[in-house]
């Protein structure tokens, strides 16, 4: 019996000691799995000033849509150049040092920054006026590089932004045009399309350049010297980041002033005409999630805006006297009050 009881013993001292390293072999294969798995790391080279952002925001809003947690399934490192465009390359070159898998870059000189950096990380672009032209990709059915993302039309919308401002406005004949010679690529293109536009409206332009912050105080001095009666404003990142000071320059010299985005309104400015960014920022969720998922950026067709929208701020017209026209005023996907 003592035999028997010390064999029993000994075999549950066996199944005892087997369970436990099954056990403990499945906890180190969870383990070794946790560790393993890779948290996604995107890159977000972006060409103006840090700060709270709604387009920013945007793009976080279609991450999570789409099930990705920032900081727990998805990790973001963000990379500001301030709207200094002599820094986005080394700013490129940091990303892909970190092994980012994705980056998303907002406009052209941030997209083409990236694309310079790398051939084999993916890139999705945000509102690049002309991808092709800027050589980003050779068509906008099928990118063929490793480069895809959405277009924004832009330099085409410029004529539009003038046309608004003339039926505002239907005497007007002299108009500044604001623009940043340090931002070329993207700029020719606008500088192109206003000047057709002018010509065809009767319009006069005078084009004010600025290339920081400084030289926008001094290119509403000399709008005002020259007695220029309007300003439309080129995109560009740098007047993005100073949308507020160059809006307050605006209203301090009772100048109507059109920009391209909802921001430059909000931010003061008298009216503005442009795609939606915030929803192009939001798109950009779809791209990341289809490359992390296998896709090659060479087969996502480029996507073009498909809503544009005209805010007008009548709080402002008040403060520089001016009546906006009931034709142009019903046209309004938003009225600031």
């Amino acid at each position: 019996m003592k035999g028997a009881r010390s064999h029993r013993s000994a075999v549950r001292h066996a199944a005892f000691s087997f369970a436990l390293c099954v056990v403990h072999f499945a906890l180190c294969a969870s383990a070794g799995a946790q560790a393993s798995e890779k948290i996604p790391k995107i890159g977000l080279l972006l060409p103006y000033s840090t700060g709270p952002d709604a387009r920013i925001e945007a793009f976080r809003q279609g991450l999570r849509e789409l099930g990705y947690v920032e900081g727990q399934t998805i990790k973001i490192e963000y990379r500001w150049a301030d709207g200094k465009f002599d820094k986005l390359p080394d700013l490129a070159a940091d990303l892909v040092h970190n092994s980012v898998d994705v980056i998303v870059a907002g406009a052209t000189q941030a997209s083409i920054a990236a694309k310079k950096s790398t051939t084999t990380i993916p890139i999705v672009m945000i509102g690049v006026s002309d991808p092709v032209g800027a050589g980003l990709i050779t068509s906008l059915a099928r990118p063929g590089t490793n480069v895809s993302g959405t277009s924004s039309m832009t330099a085409e919308i410029v004529g539009k932004q003038l046309e608004l401002l003339k039926e505002t406005i239907p005497n007007v004949a002299r108009v500044a045009a604001l623009w940043n010679p340090a931002n070329p690529i993207f700029q020719a293109l606008q500088v192109k399309e206003t000047e057709n536009a002018a010509r065809a409206l009767g319009i006069r332009l005078r084009f004010i350049e600025a290339r920081d912050p400084n030289e926008i105080d001094r290119a509403f001095a000399n709008i005002a010297q020259e007695g220029l009666k309007a300003v439309v404003v080129l995109g560009d990142p740098v007047f993005t980041s100073h949308r507020k000071r160059i809006s307050d320059l605006a209203a301090k010299r009772r100048l109507p002033a059109i920009g391209g985005t909802r921001d430059h309104v909000e931010a003061g400015g008298l009216m503005g005409y442009g795609p939606s960014y915030a929803d192009m920022y939001r798109r950009t969720a779809y791209y990341v999630d289809r490359i992390l998922k296998g896709a090659k950026p060479g087969d996502l067709p480029v996507e073009q805006p498909t809503k544009f929208e005209l805010v007008i701020s009548l709080k402002t017209a008040k403060q520089i006297g001016l009546t906006i026209p009931p034709n142009v005023l019903v046209r309004a996907d938003k009225v600031i009050r």
